[in-house]
């Protein structure tokens, strides 16, 4: 795994020599023979932590899948949405999939792959006894919501709730189901499979139209996006929809059927 101190030293060989030169981080994961991947643990069936504590998930699969396909082990570090950038340029890890919306200003930071992998949108999770009916309905309310989530600016600006954001999942639910706020502002796709797999949400709903849909993607560090690696990263990507390889693993992991996954599959036939 990269530490800090490569950075530093690539950093002033590049200046010392005046080169835009750097490492190859594919053939360092290849040489180290493991791969360092970010992955969610608090989003079940993406990625979660089993009655065993072992992680699993739709995105556990893809990570074991890139190892496999780079013939390294694959080393799993749980992320949230406010730190996963963070470890990515600290070189704590090496690749994200955790979920994460691709986005103008996420671009600036780190590499995102293209194709995306996943889409999602915004939608918020309340108990049906609240009756939320509309968007507008938030205005001056206590809504919980997570720490770095891309949508939590946009709605604050459009719809006025009171955000009170938390680090990871646990702490949201928690908050919500003991009634410190009216509703969880978080991705449809993760809402809507709570709601069609776990009793604990049965007098819970989503009661507002889904907006501002989001493609996920993987990512790499900045520099590494057009070099071998994200270049890689991009081909498996690619195969990963057209093969039906996402499809599939979506299906074993009981999400429902994703238009986006489909539409992404039928167009490189």
């Amino acid at each position: 795994m990269k530490h800090a101190w490569k950075t530093v030293i690539a950093s002033a060989a590049i200046v010392a020599f005046g080169t835009t030169a750097q490492a190859d981080q594919l053939q360092e994961i290849k040489d180290e023979g493991k791969i360092v991947v970010g992955v969610k643990q608090d989003y079940k069936p993406w990625g979660y932590l089993t009655s065993d504590g072992e992680l699993a998930g739709l995105e556990i699969d893809l990570a074991r899948d890139v190892a496999e396909r780079l013939g390294v082990e694959v080393e799993l570090v749980p992320v949230v949405a406010s730190n996963r950038m963070e470890f990515l340029s600290q070189g704590r890890i090496d690749l994200i999939i955790a979920t994460m919306g691709d986005n103008p200003k996420r671009r600036e930071v780190v590499g995102m792959i293209e194709p995306n992998y996943y889409a999602g949108g915004t939608n918020v999770l309340a108990p049906k006894a609240v009756g939320l009916k509309e968007w507008e309905d938030l205005r001056g309310k206590d809504v919980c919501a997570l720490q770095g989530s891309y949508y939590n600016k946009r709605v604050t600006q459009l719809y006025g709730p009171n955000l009170v954001a938390f680090a990871g999942i646990p702490e949201v639910t928690s908050a919500l189901k003991n009634g410190s706020c009216i509703g969880f502002l978080y991705d449809n796709t993760w809402i809507e499979s709570q709601l069609a797999s776990d009793e604990q949400w049965a007098e819970f709903e989503m009661p507002f139209p889904t907006e501002d849909p989001q493609a996920w993607s993987i990512a790499v560090p900045l520099e590494e996006l057009d070099a071998p690696y994200g270049k890689l990263m991009s081909e498996i990507v690619t195969d990963w929809h057209k093969s039906g390889f996402l499809i599939e693993r979506n299906e074993a992991n009981g999400i429902a059927p994703s238009p986006f996954l489909q539409e992404q599959h039928d167009a490189l036939q």
